[in-house]
């Protein structure tokens, strides 16, 4: 040991070294249903930073974790490896794809060695290499002949930076930005190739109920983005264009139609900017989506209200979107804040048609109109002015109009939109279809597959465009001359089956061993960030339903439990190297080793929520192994626990015995819910009471050494390296990682309750030497309350009388105290709501007894605790269950 602490650099190589040789991560294919732990597999993108050391290291402890407790446990890592920012990178630098990935996978894999990350790096993949993507090829041809791959000429997200189409879940924020460059997103018509997950939408809807073990923030953004509603369709007659279709949630509000507003790019709207100036102007100039205010222009036509007749005038307005609904819509600014607006702003009509139900209502009549001029009313109520349709509940009216008006019907839509997954660009899969002017676009037969990547060109657009060589190919069906498809698919196609993948890395006949991912699926525990709430996450359940119906995998959800770790920031901001404020990991394991890194981050805060690196925090914790290593090294060296044992220092031992077993108690559970900071407070906890315990006087040998070892274990799973070397320090065999996980032989209720008495107890102290202006206690007596006070206690909580003092009073025992047990039944009475179940008084007699030292060591005076029967009667009766008296003498 220096005066800096152990030589963290020295440890960490060697048991990284020693974990390797002896394979403590592998995990055996003949594995029953091993615990599935697993994190979002990373883009290479040349080096770890903090958000990934912190989600990996997640991962890594819960997984020691589940090991020590016995599991087997799979615990895979890989790279997500495709992707447009290596073409750029590649592009800048006159290099290739292929050779810029694999130099950042070899110096982030080596991050992740130094890091002590426990992978099975024989499971390894890399979704760039063709013994990968092969599968994402035949997946997609799997898709096709499940009649879920539809080629349709579609408008599309252009980045114009990236020359590539981007999902809608790829576009971000109020300006519509792509989410890897941020350049403001366009509009494209192209030819694009779909998957079909709309076919999924009811199920993928539903079954969200039923992802108990998902955070509700991630759920809740599924169920808004596939967005499914309730409602009904019908006809507005337009002048020269005849009927079109209009979706609403609110027919029972139709005869409050006052306008018909079109999106800028629905048919009528651009057939008439090709006519109408003004129209021409909105389309193409001003509109504006996602701007603060609704806007629009009107134009000459009218639209026939299906339910009353009359003609109202059409609008093209902005907030009218082409993929919600049908793309046309009626407007009811009466009830619509959104119409409400809108109507106020162009000088349309608002007229109520529903009024709030009133308390009294009949069921028939028809109540007074609301006041509309300043705001919509958009509560169900009462339908009014509505003709034969007034004096309705809404539900009612909906029912009845859906049925009534002729072109009326039930309809359900989505806000979810079929996959799109073609991208212009190499560095991705390329997509296994090859277009035959005879024989139209013809999927690659599965012999045939991978279609391999060519060289990479460096050339601007899509560089599969400029490869002509490998696009000249033959048809599959006819064999006459046909051109290979050159749009890549979408990377999040590699990552919405991987964690297949890795159950069966080395199958080379299929994607994955279905015998074995029926047994060792789903993933028992996911984390990653919450980004990828929708995409990745959706497609993920998307695949694994498709692979359900189509190739027999047993289950339809990917993850049972998923955490999504909250951001590594610098001052209140998140690290980016734009920013200027990113921290390296490296430098951190350099200066102050892995463990320190790792323990930092994991106490820093609960895993899902945003936490500030400190780098005061970084020494603090530092030091803190230091510590741990002096106490275990001076141990071993025989600096401790070696003296003859007093009989005065035997409640010492039973307190540091009963807090080894708290602290087992308390971390096991912390660690089962991942709430690793409070287990990880638990084990520094422990620590901290071990060395007041050295202190203190020459500790117990069995109970100091016990509490060493418990210590060590309860920090492995986030300090494995240190741990280890302690472990060895102990004189144990085997590796801690290998380690069964300390069996707690206390239940975490009365812990909780013994520590409750022993803090409440010592402030009490504290309060009356406060008060008291006591400078100097000569004794402390500590008085635990007499029985009969803990069984009306205990009648009190477990009463549901009216008169608990009459009910306590039935009790001959109690009665016999007279004054005494009316005056403490007035209290529990008064206070009823917030009684506590206490320790048994034995039991807190013992608990006291065992903590006095503490008392006697703040206060530097001698500590008595005494049963009631023992103690004078004017301090026993201020003694009450869970608060004993106190008596302090000067």
């Amino acid at each position: 040991m220096s005066q800096e602490g152990y030589d963290h650099t020295a440890v960490e190589n060697r048991w990284q070294e020693a974990w390797d040789d002896a394979a403590v991560y592998h995990t055996s294919d003949e594995a029953d249903d091993p615990t599935y732990v697993l994190g979002m597999y990373p883009y290479p993108s040349g080096k770890l930073h903090m958000g990934h050391v912190r989600n990996y290291t997640i991962t890594d402890a819960y997984a020691r974790y589940r090991r020590m407790r016995g599991d087997d446990v799979l615990h895979p890592m890989g790279w997500d490896a495709f992707g447009l920012p290596a073409e750029n990178a590649a592009k800048e630098r006159d290099t290739n794809p292929r050779d810029w990935t694999f130099d950042c996978i070899d110096t982030m894999k080596g991050q992740m060695r130094s890091m002590g990350f426990g992978y099975d790096w024989d499971r390894e993949i890399t979704t760039c290499t063709p013994e990968y993507y092969k599968w994402n090829q035949w997946l997609f041809t799997r898709f096709a002949d499940a009649d879920l791959v539809e080629r349709r000429d579609a408008e599309v997200n252009w980045c114009p930076s990236c020359e590539t189409v981007l999902a809608d879940e790829q576009v971000e924020g109020d300006d519509e930005l792509c989410w890897r460059c941020d350049t403001p997103v366009e509009g494209r018509e192209l030819d694009q190739w779909f998957l079909e997950i709309t076919e999924y939408a009811d199920e993928l809807l539903e079954a969200i109920d039923d992802l108990e073990g998902w955070p509700n923030s991630v759920r809740q953004m599924q169920r808004n983005w596939i967005g499914r509603q309730y409602g009904t369709t019908l006809d507005f007659d337009i002048d020269e264009y005849g009927p079109v279709e209009a979706f609403t949630t609110r027919v029972d509000t139709v005869h409050g139609a006052t306008f018909f507003a079109l999106a800028p790019d629905h048919p009528i709207s651009e057939e008439l900017a090709a006519e109408d100036d003004a129209v021409h102007e909105f389309v193409h100039h001003e509109a504006d989506p996602e701007g603060d205010e609704p806007n629009g222009v009107e134009t000459d036509l009218t639209a026939t209200n299906p339910a009353t007749g009359e003609a109202i005038p059409v609008f093209v307005a902005d907030f009218v979107l082409s993929d919600v609904g049908t793309g046309a819509l009626m407007a009811v600014p009466g009830h619509d804040e959104r119409d409400h607006a809108f109507a106020t702003k162009m000088g349309v009509d608002i007229e109520p048609v529903v009024a709030p139900e009133p308390d009294d209502w009949d069921g028939e009549s028809v109540p007074d109109a609301p006041d509309v001029s300043d705001e919509a009313f958009t509560d169900d109520g009462v339908t009014i002015n509505s003709g034969d349709y007034s004096g309705l509940d809404s539900e009612t009216a909906r029912e009845r109009l859906t049925a009534d008006v002729e072109s009326a019907a039930e309809s359900t839509q989505y806000q979810l939109r079929d996959w799109g997954i073609s991208r212009q660009r190499y560095w991705g899969t390329p997509i296994p279809v090859v277009h035959c002017d005879d024989c139209g676009p013809v999927t690659v037969p599965d012999e045939n597959l991978p279609v391999e990547l060519p060289e990479f060109i460096n050339t601007t657009g899509n560089p599969l465009d400029a490869a002509e060589e490998w696009k000249a190919t033959t048809c599959p069906e006819c064999g006459e001359p046909a051109t290979r498809e050159t749009d890549t698919m979408d990377t999040f196609v590699d990552s919405s089956w991987y964690f297949l993948r890795y159950v069966s890395p080395g199958v080379d006949d299929a994607p994955f061993d279905l015998d074995r991912a029926n047994d060792w699926m789903p993933v028992d525990q996911y984390v990653g960030g919450i980004e990828h709430a929708v995409m990745h996450l959706l497609y993920s359940r998307f695949f694994t339903k498709v692979l359900a119906d189509e190739e027999g995998l047993d289950h339809r959800e990917p993850f049972t439990n998923l955490l999504a770790q909250g951001m590594v920031q610098l001052e209140g901001e998140k690290m980016s190297k734009s920013k200027g404020n990113v921290v390296s990991p490296q430098r951190i394991v350099d200066e102050y080793g892995a463990d320190t890194a790792r323990l930092f981050m994991m106490q820093a805060a609960q895993p899902e929520r945003d936490f500030d690196w400190s780098e005061e925090g970084v020494r603090s914790t530092h030091r803190f192994l230091s510590r741990l290593s002096d106490l275990v090294e001076g141990y071993a060296a025989g600096e401790a626990g070696t003296a003859d044992r007093a009989a005065d220092r035997d409640t010492v031992d039973d307190y540091v015995a009963d807090e080894v077993d708290a602290a087992v108690a308390i971390a096991g559970d912390e660690y089962d819910d991942l709430t690793f900071n409070v287990a990880l407070r638990e084990a520094q906890d422990l620590v901290g009471t071990l060395r007041s315990y050295r202190e203190h006087a020459d500790p117990d040998p069995a109970t100091y050494e016990r509490g060493l070892d418990v210590a060590v274990r309860l920090l492995a799973p986030v300090v494995p390296h240190l741990a280890e070397e302690l472990w060895e320090a102990l004189g144990r065999d085997g590796f801690v990682v290998e380690a069964d996980w300390p069996a707690a032989t206390v239940d975490r209720e009365t812990v909780e309750k013994r520590r409750r008495l022993v803090a409440n107890t010592r402030e009490d102290v504290r309060d009356i030497v406060d008060v008291a202006g006591i400078e100097d206690p000569e004794r402390i007596d500590v008085v635990v309350a007499p029985d009969w006070k803990y069984d009306a206690l205990e009648i009190a909580i477990d009463s549901d009388a009216d008169n608990l003092i009459s009910e306590l009073m039935g009790e001959s025992h109690i009665r016999e105290q007279g004054d005494d047990a009316a005056s403490y039944g007035q209290d529990l009475q008064a206070n009823r709501e917030a009684l506590q179940a206490t320790l048994p008084g034995d039991d807190e007699y013992d608990a006291l007894r065992a903590a006095a030292w503490l008392i006697e060591r703040e206060f530097d005076a001698p500590v008595r605790v005494e049963r009631a029967a023992d103690a004078d009667e004017s301090v026993v009766r201020k003694a009450e269950p869970g608060r004993p008296a106190i008596d302090i003498a000067e």
